[in-house]
């Protein structure tokens, strides 16, 4: 009897075991999973109240831009901004005003995606102002082209121009629009 005993306690703990193991094995993939799914939203760094300048080779400021809050997401290196703000110079003394509640970064700033409230202003040598909205704007900087599919109003001095998408090019003052375009515009 006590023989038996203990063949069943042997056997109760050697059960007991591989439940374990098995358990063991199969929690490490799912835990490494949800770890995983959790460093993919990682943000390894963050700034508040960012502030940056650049200038052109020849000195000349090419823009400056603030932000509330930068944050850098590790695994997809793509850079959340709130509330970010960009004086575009190119070397003028009249800068493109750039603004939105949010923005995405791509990794090596190739891309700005402007997302909510999106203003493009600027106010030309004659003192007359053009402004772009729009919900969501693509902004290539090196290019400084700037794209949307949403709709889109532009304000100048001579009228109110709606459609809906985009294509700027800034550095030319070309705008493509692509669809139902409407426009009211004063002669002078």
């Amino acid at each position: 009897m006590p023989r038996k005993i203990t063949n069943t306690l042997i056997l109760a703990l050697i059960a007991v075991v591989v439940a374990a193991l098995g358990y063991w094995n199969l929690a490490p993939d799912t835990d490494r999973q949800a770890r995983q799914n959790a460093n993919d939203n990682v943000v390894d760094f963050y700034v508040v109240g960012a502030r940056t300048v650049q200038f052109q080779d020849d000195g000349a400021l090419h823009y400056r831009m603030t932000a509330d809050k930068l944050e850098h997401v590790k695994s997809t290196d793509i850079t959340l901004v709130e509330k970010p703000k960009l004086d575009l110079y190119r070397g003028s003394e009249l800068p493109w005003n750039v603004t939105s509640q949010r923005a995405e970064v791509s990794p090596g700033g190739v891309e700005v995606e402007l997302i909510d409230d999106v203003r493009i202003a600027r106010t030309d040598a004659k003192n007359r102002p053009t402004i772009i909205t729009s919900n969501r704007m693509t902004v290539i900087p090196d290019k400084e082209y700037a794209q949307t599919e949403q709709a889109v109003r532009i304000v100048a001095a001579n009228g109110v121009t709606t459609a809906q998408g985009m294509k700027a090019y800034l550095n030319d003052g070309r705008m493509i629009l692509p669809s139902n375009v409407r426009g009211q515009h004063e002669v002078r």
